[in-house]
């Protein structure tokens, strides 16, 4: 069983060990909204802090078997980070899709790295099956108390950075990060909103809460790989139905647009997972015009290739980048006159390509496609339609 007083001795024993992360505020989120960055935590997540607490609570016997667990790429650094610094040996299972940043900074921690076929519930099975054949000591990344005491201690951080606080919005996979705040905080202040966020491509605690029993789903597919769970723990499950007061989701634009965001007006990086509450804040599931709200960004281990992906999804959604495609008449200075309404309407060409051949196109035309730097969405509106005004027709891409 968890308890607030498991909490505290968390606490005491992550001093030295974990980061005590900033809490800023962010009036460009809305007045009333504060960014906590446990993605400026060393191995740059949160998952240090349970981890390390669990894997001192091991017994000399357990210590001496091993320790394994199954992650998706933060837990996973926090399990071989507290094991190298406490001298056990660390075998992680990580999904096979898992950023390959994460892979690689696990295995410099020195763990032993396994990658598994599928999704984390793929790598915590074949945990399972190794803990049963070699005998290891297993961490599991959210539903154990030790674990989730470790988390909570950002909830009794966040109550000492603000104490005026009275909404805190959380992201959700498992559900062992939000379990260990929502306990904290509503212990030492019952008054103070939980809210939780999940990708709406792997919402399993949303659809257990509205279930009333955790469920399994069929599958998950999101870019906030941190929180891609299909089945919550039990435990976690029970601490959400207590202590949490509401769950919404987000989609996956919505998080590429917080993670763009948090970089352009934060300057910090973040993950799909760490992002979630941002977004909720920014596409509003969670209303701040009220309260003074602490979105808890979780970490910030994504990969580089990912983030320009996702990047380039949120200045979509943003409205600042935008694919064209239209007909010109094959024959000299058509292209260029298409070009010039571009430039006088302020927008910049970043890819064009100019087709003879194209299913669409009529003898004598072209098929051309542009992506456009434009500088919100009513600026769309507006090169949209000057090039209808000049006779250009804008075909569905």
């Amino acid at each position: 069983m968890l308890t607030f007083e498991m909490i505290q001795e968390a606490k005491r024993a992550l001093e030295g060990i974990a980061r005590k992360t900033p809490l800023d505020p962010a009036p460009k989120f809305g007045a009333n909204v504060y960014i906590k960055s446990e993605n400026l935590q060393l191995t740059g997540a949160f998952k240090l802090r349970g981890a390390y607490n669990k894997i001192r609570s091991l017994t000399p016997e357990e210590r001496e078997r091993g320790v394994i667990a199954c992650s998706a790429g933060n837990h996973a650094q926090g399990i071989a980070l507290s094991a190298a610094k406490l001298g056990i040996r660390s075998i992680i299972c990580m999904p096979a899709g898992a950023p390959i940043s994460k892979v690689e900074a696990t295995r410099s921690y020195g763990a032993e790295v396994v990658l598994v076929p599928g999704v984390y519930d793929d790598a915590a099975r074949e945990a399972e099956r190794l803990t049963q054949e070699h005998g290891y000591t297993f961490a599991h990344p959210f539903n154990d108390p030790c674990v989730i005491a470790g988390q909570g201690t950002i909830g009794l951080e966040i109550l000492e950075q603000l104490p005026e606080v009275e909404q805190v919005v959380v992201p959700i996979g498992g559900g062992g990060l939000i379990s260990g705040v929502a306990m904290a905080v509503k212990t030492l202040k019952p008054s103070c909103r939980v809210i939780g966020v999940q990708a709406a491509g792997a919402a399993s605690m949303y659809a257990s809460r509205r279930a009333g029993r955790p469920v399994e789903l069929d599958g998950v597919a999101t870019i906030a790989d941190g929180i891609a769970v299909k089945k919550p723990g039990d435990l976690t499950f029970a601490l959400c139905q207590k202590y949490v007061d509401e769950i919404v989701t987000v989609n996956e634009d919505e998080i590429s647009s917080a993670i763009l965001a948090l970089m352009e007006v934060q300057k910090t990086v973040a993950e799909g997972a760490g992002a979630t509450p941002v977004a909720a804040v920014m596409f509003g599931r969670v209303d701040t015009t009220r309260l003074k709200t602490v979105c808890l960004v979780s970490g910030g281990n994504v990969d580089v290739t990912t983030l320009s992906r996702i990047i380039t999804r949120g200045l979509s959604k943003a409205g600042r980048l935008v694919e064209l495609t239209t007909k010109v008449a094959d024959k000299p200075g058509s292209l260029i006159r298409l070009l010039q309404i571009v430039a006088d309407s302020g927008a910049n060409i970043v890819r064009i390509n100019h087709a003879r051949e194209d299913r669409h196109s009529d003898v004598g035309a072209c098929i051309v496609t542009m992506v456009v730097e434009t500088r919100d969405q009513a600026h769309i509106c507006q090169l949209e339609a000057s090039l209808t005004e000049k006779g250009y027709f804008l075909l569905d891409h």
